[in-house]
C-alpha cells in the first residue's frame, strides 16, 4: 500500500471539506431576507446546510484521525482487532480506522 499516496488524497478531501465548511458558514452567516416567505424557504435551506456541516466536520475529524495513524504508525491496521485493512478498503474509506469485519 502508498501509505503516502493515501496521505496527499486525505489532505486534499481536508481541504476541500475545510472549503466548503467555510462557504457553509458564511451562508448560514448571511442577515435573513425581510421577506416572510423568502426567510421561511431560506430556513430550510439552513436545516439542510447546517446537517451537511455537521456531517462534514465529523468526515474531517475522521480524517484528523486517519492523519494520525499515518504519523504514528498504525494507519493501516484495524483499531478494533489489530488485523491489517484491506488495501481495498482504504482505497475506498481511506479515513476508515476498522476492518470490514469490525465495520459491522
Amino acid at each position: 500500500m502508498n501509505i503516502d499516496a493515501q496521505e496527499q488524497t486525505l489532505l486534499a478531501r481536508r481541504q476541500t471539506l475545510t472549503q466548503h465548511l467555510t462557504q457553509v458558514e458564511e451562508s448560514l452567516d448571511a442577515a435573513p431576507p425581510k421577506d416572510w416567505e423568502d426567510r421561511s424557504s431560506e430556513r430550510q435551506g439552513d436545516e439542510v446546510l447546517e446537517s451537511l456541516g455537521l456531517a462534514e466536520q465529523a468526515e474531517l475529524a475522521r480524517i484528523d484521525a486517519a492523519l494520525i495513524r499515518i504519523s504514528d504508525g498504525s494507519y493501516g491496521t484495524c483499531q478494533k482487532c489489530g488485523d491489517p485493512i484491506s488495501e481495498v478498503r482504504l482505497e475506498l474509506l481511506p479515513d476508515t480506522p476498522f476492518c470490514k469485519n469490525c465495520a459491522v
